[in-house]
């Protein structure tokens, strides 16, 4: 390093940059040193490495695990009837509680060391995906006790001794957990907590030890009526320095059985009539010993570190895979219906009002299980993916809602009556849970995934603002001077890059050499990761601190972050099953979608930068401008077709299912489509021959065995197309039964 440099060209800007750039704060540094980058730090510097994607292991789940999917889950999805969980028991049956915790579902997550199943990501997974098929109520009973809680927690920080005694009792279900984060003062603002903890001494088991007082008011705890354990968050305060760690402890993390003096739980919400177990629990002087800390007194006031390393897996399985099992389910059922249901003459699915809802359910679908596989991919790496599981959780929550509303469009009248063959509303009304929980999606798209992801994923950002952290002046100059000039060098190349790449139509941009027929798309995307890295710098540069108060821009910024990372999976995808020519038209949707969604926002971010100099030299090196085309029509059309016939190609798109059973409308969908497409040749026959079944069978044209498999067809639609009808009688008595049958079944408990 010369001294020039150093002294008359760094030092002025180390000085500007300690005002302008943003500080970390303690609990910003926590969050950020929870987590780390892969795949999104490529994209983040402008020029992709396409073999680390390729190098990524598709998931595969062992024998294991298959068997489970194909045994335990299937048993259970039969046992549990989705309406009566709803709108007449307000629970799960009693068989099906003890099912659970008979074949360890509830331990998924946990090792087999410890009695659990020690399950993938991915077979959590897929698990997830399945059950939220039949039913989004038993879905989240699942999927909470492995995700955010004492299981995960436990596994990350706990001691050898709470692993011991707790693990095998959460993994066999004779311990319950919920985890209690959320109060009516802190919703996302976890700093805003008012629940506390008073280190002091107090009686536990007929001996007098240190330990901790607890009050505390939560309220949207799912499994908070009926869990035995209580993860709690709480600030930790040590009036008397007993820890010798001061007063203000800070965000700590305890275990509270809830059959201790002062736990209140029990009561009930009603979350979007989806009836799960969720409610509110609070205490009062509450008294633990320290041991009852996740991971003893060590980890007295990190707790949201804590939360925030729990989160980065479980916010990257849970709800995408619900999110996903919604838009597949939704592409399924809407390609049937569209198949089976004809006015004017022609199933509805040849109408392009149709197919336009068609063809995006059907490339949503192949595009979010192929980011959902990526990601899961990634965590069984070991991985710990902050920025990707918030991408995962609000694209693939956004979509679910997108999907939903196009099956409903579709669906018409069909999906607005409820009852209990309407299989898409129980997953329509869902969609505000996925959308709400586990880091709102509004804060999940302002602050987290660019916020985090531009720290965290840019090669330079962080260690300029660790080395703007440093209090010695000198060797924070030193590192700063490192770091800075490292950034222009970055800065430079990618300017070169993206300039090259955006004025040549990314025809000059690199792809893989297999690349193939998706050889374009990777092009796009290195000319739109150059472009990205370029306008970043733009945003740090003119913006500095006051980036984090420029929410819109960074919605924007993180918009074009997840699409890159969304289109990187689908590519993957394509490659991963053998570039299968039938399923090129959906990775020709994505790709059409999401670029153009990136030349919006990009176009958007240089028009709101406030330097206008930085907006022209963004534009002139980046060229967001022109029309934002999305898919054309012939392509809408190819991809509406795909979930319209039946083949390999749809299998794929809508994955494995449960495929509905007597109580539900899924098992009369699969029939009647399943009868129209084998009655497909003798319909065109008929049609050909302008004759009706009955003219058909008097002309000879078909047998009269076959008007009777065309009777039992058109009757098994007429079941598809009827909607759910209840007497005033029925109505007032299921109402009645709704609050007489609770009370009983809760006195019962």
């Amino acid at each position: 390093m010369s001294d020039f440099r150093r002294n008359w060209i760094t030092r002025p800007i180390h000085k500007w940059a300690k005002g302008a750039l943003p500080g970390l704060s303690e609990t910003e540094a926590e969050a950020l040193n929870a987590g780390e980058v892969w795949w999104e730090a490529d994209l983040f510097s402008g020029n992709p490495d396409y073999s680390k994607l390729h190098a990524v292991a598709t998931p595969q789940m062992t024998d294991e695990e298959q068997a489970f999917l194909n045994g335990p889950c299937v048993e259970f999805c039969e046992m549990i009837d989705d309406w009566k969980i709803n709108h007449q028991d307000a629970d799960l049956p009693p068989e099906a509680w003890a099912f659970l915790r008979e074949k360890k579902f509830f331990g998924m997550i946990i090792d087999e060391k410890y009695g659990g199943l020690g399950f993938s990501a991915f077979a959590h997974s897929e698990v997830v995906r399945f059950i939220a098929t039949r039913s989004v109520a038993a879905a989240v009973t699942v999927m909470v006790p492995n995700s955010l809680g004492p299981g995960e927690l436990l596994h990350q920080f706990g001691t050898d001794a709470q692993k011991d005694h707790w693990l095998p009792r959460l993994a066999d279900g004779r311990e319950l957990p919920a985890f209690g984060l959320t109060s009516p003062e802190a919703g996302s603002d976890a700093s805003a907590m008012v629940d506390e903890g008073i280190v002091e001494m107090g009686e536990w088991q007929g001996e007098r030890v240190l330990g901790i007082r607890l009050n505390w008011d939560k309220r949207y705890i799912t499994l908070s009526p009926v869990c035995t354990v209580l993860g709690l968050a709480f600030k930790l305060r040590d009036p008397d320095d007993h820890l010798q760690m001061g007063e203000e402890i800070g965000i700590t993390c305890a275990l509270v059985p809830t059959d201790l003096p002062g736990v209140e739980t029990g009561d009930r919400h009603i979350p979007a009539s989806t009836m799960f177990m969720n409610g509110p629990t609070r205490g009062k002087d509450v008294f633990i010993p320290l041991d009852h800390i996740i991971g003893g007194k060590e980890y007295a006031g990190r707790g949201w570190m804590m939360l925030m390393s729990a989160l980065a897996a479980g916010r990257g399985i849970s709800l995408p895979s619900m999110g996903c099992a919604a838009i597949a389910l939704s592409a399924h059922t809407t390609g049937a219906y569209a198949r089976i249901r004809q006015q004017f003459g022609l199933p509805i699915g040849k109408f392009g009002g149709v197919q336009i809802r068609m063809a995006r359910l059907a490339a949503d679908a192949y595009v979010m299980d192929a980011a959902r596989h990526l990601t899961c991919a990634g965590l069984d790496e070991g991985r710990a993916l902050s920025v990707i599981s918030a991408i995962m959780k609000a694209h693939a929550t956004f979509r679910m809602r997108e999907a939903l509303n196009d099956a409903m469009d579709v669906h018409s009248g069909k999906a607005v009556i409820d009852g209990p063959s309407n299989y898409l509303m129980p997953l329509y009304r869902a969609v505000p849970i996925g959308i709400t929980v586990e880091g709102a999606n509004i804060v999940t798209r302002s602050l987290i995934i660019f916020g985090q992801g531009a720290i965290r994923a840019h090669p330079h950002i962080l260690d300029e603002m660790q080395a703007l952290e440093i209090k010695d002046t000198d060797e924070s100059l030193t590192a700063f001077d490192r770091a800075f000039w490292a950034h222009v060098g970055h800065t430079m190349r990618t300017t070169w890059r993206s300039l090259v790449r955006a004025w040549s139509g990314a025809r000059l941009s690199p792809a893989p050499k297999d690349a193939g027929a998706a050889a374009p798309i990777y092009r796009r995307l290195s000319r739109w990761a150059a472009a990205y890295a370029v306008v970043a710098d733009l945003c740090f540069l003119t913006l500095g601190g006051e980036l984090k108060r420029r929410e819109m821009i960074s919605i924007r910024m993180g918009d074009v972050l997840s699409e890159m990372y969304l289109l990187s999976a689908a590519l993957k995808r394509w490659r991963d099953e053998g570039r299968k020519e039938e399923d090129l038209p959906l990775l020709d949707y994505a790709a059409a979608r999401g670029f153009a969604s990136i030349r919006i926002a990009m176009d958007e971010v240089l028009e709101n930068l406030p330097a206008r100099w930085a907006a022209a030299f963004g534009r002139m090196v980046t060229l967001p401008g022109g029309r934002a085309r999305g898919p054309d029509d012939r392509l809408i059309a190819r991809c509406a077709e795909l979930i319209f016939d039946p083949s390999a190609t749809r299998d794929r798109i809508v994955g494995r299912q449960h495929k509905g059973c007597a109580r539900d409308g899924m098992a009369e969908l699969n029939a009647a489509y399943d009868a129209v497409i084998a009655l497909a040749p003798l319909m065109k026959k008929l049609r050909e021959a302008r004759h009706t079944p009955d003219s058909g069978v008097e002309a000879g044209v078909i047998s009269e065995a076959d008007r009777e498999r065309i009777a039992d067809m058109e009757r098994k639609v007429s079941e598809v197309i009827a909607v759910d009808e209840f007497t005033p009688d029925e109505l007032a008595r299921y109402y009645a039964g709704f609050r007489d049958d609770r009370a009983e079944r809760v006195a019962a408990q």
